[in-house]
């Protein structure tokens, strides 16, 4: 009897310790990844950019956000306005100056859970090698096995506002605005084991 006691306490105390929910680290899929921005151009329209994911990772813990973290690399190679002019344009010296400055990153230093599937993910954000705290305003879209990968995934959408002109990229403000509006969907999975 004693023995059983011991056994049903051991199998109880490691339903408790699987319970506890890790921290997942989930790798972004370039393919399901968008980071856009938008401006103002003297008044008539709102042009928009996508910015090519290079590489990403997101370490998610749905029970304690204070544990999750993101890490983004943007190489300007991949901007794509639709317009090859204008890729080339925003390439140049007065605006990202990508040969000088090739990549955009992003590293949070904090995660806040703010009620549902809502999250506030602060970080440093390096654009034309100036780096500022930005404050990103991410929901949760869908947490569960990928119908068609089979692995655990992750995706999620966040807006933010930001001052071009506070990273060194004021090129023709106010005629071009100065406020830039990024919107970013993504899907991350659990890489799959090496074989």
């Amino acid at each position: 009897m004693r023995a059983l006691r011991y056994l049903v306490l051991a199998g109880l105390l490691g339903a408790a310790v699987t319970a506890q929910a890790a921290p997942v680290t989930y790798k972004m899929d370039a393919g399901h990844t968008n980071v856009l921005f938008s401006w103002n151009h003297f008044g008539f329209s709102n042009p928009t950019a996508n910015l090519g994911l290079g590489d990403g990772t997101i370490v998610f813990d749905d029970k304690d956000a204070a544990k999750s973290s993101v890490q983004v690399t943007l190489p300007l190679d991949k901007l794509d306005t639709h317009l090859e002019a204008l890729d080339e344009h925003l390439k140049k010296p007065d605006f990202f100056d990508a040969a000088k400055y090739p990549t955009i990153t992003f590293k949070s230093t904090k995660v806040e859970a703010v009620g549902g599937n809502k999250y506030k993910v602060t970080g440093d954000l390096t654009v034309h090698g100036v780096t500022k705290p930005v404050t990103l305003d991410a929901t949760l879209n869908k947490s569960g096995e990928h119908p068609m990968m089979k692995v655990q995934t992750v995706g999620f959408d966040a807006v933010a506002t930001l001052k071009r002109s506070d990273f060194g990229v004021g090129a023709y403000v106010p005629n071009v605005s100065d406020e830039i509006q990024v919107r970013i969907t993504t899907e991350a999975s659990v890489p799959k084991a090496a074989k």
